[in-house]
């Protein structure tokens, strides 16, 4: 996998400067000496060192920040500063707040609870994990709370789609695996056409595609037939893909992806990074429509602000063949995409565990 990231400098999430931030507070809250560097775990089994841009402390409590470099991406968090304050609670266990900066989720369909601070699952885990390497959380009844926050963040925020989907006052904190790998470059739209042509170079015919590295990690799964190398990792750049499969002699391509991603494809979307497109929640309405579902449910998804929302209704209400169609749909797309060159295969998978929701098949192996 390493010859589609050559000559393009990773950058690190926010969830590992918070973690990172996190872990130093921590070492002057116990009374150590300030510190110059802090290194931390990734989830990907590897560790990575910060420097410390500023840090201070008071009675219980202690506050560091990191300045978040995110390589070669041309990411909005880019050069901000994020910080954590860790503080004793009276209230055993972790406690994570959103500071200034940081958003609310106000609005359900995002994967936390409404009222919740945007922090995701996995820099949660990481920041837990970052505290346990200095101080044991919870022990004798005690516990810490931890104020993620980022100066500027709510102007930051504009520049996403945060307020569009309900988190308010600021950023994401954001990451699954610690690390960010630039996606939105031509040198990484490149960097995906040379993965393909290794992949038919080691005599690969049939490749799987994914949107990122969470939904490679499931489409390693679903195809363990597959080598290593088969796998690539397109991002948002479906269509360019594609027709890099066909120019190297690959006779079927394989996309897995989750509803966010998958409902844009399903548009005929060839490029699918969010500052191009947007999910369209009256298409996904209309669908859901031909699969059974009630006009109060199209209602809802219309009024609604992501596609994951959309998922939640149908499951919840049971109109679940229109994940099938929207697979369909994405395989008829991509299949004229190419005219019809290539053998097409969608899976839709969900959040959490990678389990199949949908899935669709067009064409035979030229």
């Amino acid at each position: 996998m390493a010859a589609k990231r050559r000559g393009m400098r990773k950058g690190w999430t926010t969830g590992s400067c918070a973690a990172a931030a996190a872990k130093a507070a921590a070492h002057l809250l116990v009374g150590q000496e300030p510190v110059v560097t802090v290194e931390i775990g990734l989830p990907i089994g590897q560790r990575a060192t910060f420097s410390v841009h500023r840090q201070e402390r008071g009675d219980g409590w202690a506050a560091c920040s990191i300045i978040k470099d995110a390589g070669d991406d041309p990411d909005v968090t880019h050069g901000a500063e994020i910080c954590s304050r860790v503080a004793w609670s009276r209230e055993p266990g972790l406690h994570l707040r959103a500071g200034p900066g940081v958003g609310t989720v106000t609005r359900p369909g995002i994967g936390l609870p409404v009222g919740d601070p945007a922090i995701n699952p996995v820099p949660r885990q990481m920041i837990a994990a970052a505290l346990g390497e200095v101080i044991e959380v919870g022990v004798g009844g005690r516990g810490v709370e931890v104020i993620v926050s980022v100066p500027g963040g709510e102007e930051l925020a504009k520049k996403t789609l945060n307020p569009r989907i309900g988190i308010l006052g600021g950023i994401s904190i954001l990451g699954t695996t610690g690390i960010v790998r630039p996606f939105s470059t031509a040198a990484y739209r490149a960097s995906v056409g040379q993965a393909i042509g290794v992949a038919a170079a080691n005599g690969c015919r049939e490749v799987a595609m994914t949107t990122g590295g969470k939904t490679e990690r499931f489409a390693m799964k679903l195809f363990p037939r597959l080598p290593e190398v088969a796998f690539i990792e397109m991002g948002d750049f479906l269509g360019y893909a594609l027709k890099a499969c066909v120019r190297a002699g690959i006779n079927k391509a394989i996309l897995v992806a989750m509803i966010g991603k998958l409902s844009k494809m399903a548009t005929g979307t060839m490029q699918t990074h969010a500052a191009g497109s947007s999910v369209d929640l009256d298409f996904l309405a209309d669908v859901a429509g031909r699969c059974g579902a009630s006009e109060a449910a199209q209602a809802e998804i219309r009024a609604s602000t992501m596609a994951r929302r959309f998922s939640e209704i149908a499951n919840e209400q049971g109109f679940t063949g229109v994940f099938d169609l929207l697979c369909q749909m994405v395989c008829e797309h991509a299949r004229r995409h190419v005219r019809g060159a290539l053998a097409i295969e969608c899976v839709l998978v969900d959040f959490d565990q990678g389990i199949p929701w949908g899935r669709a098949s067009t064409g035979e192996q030229p």
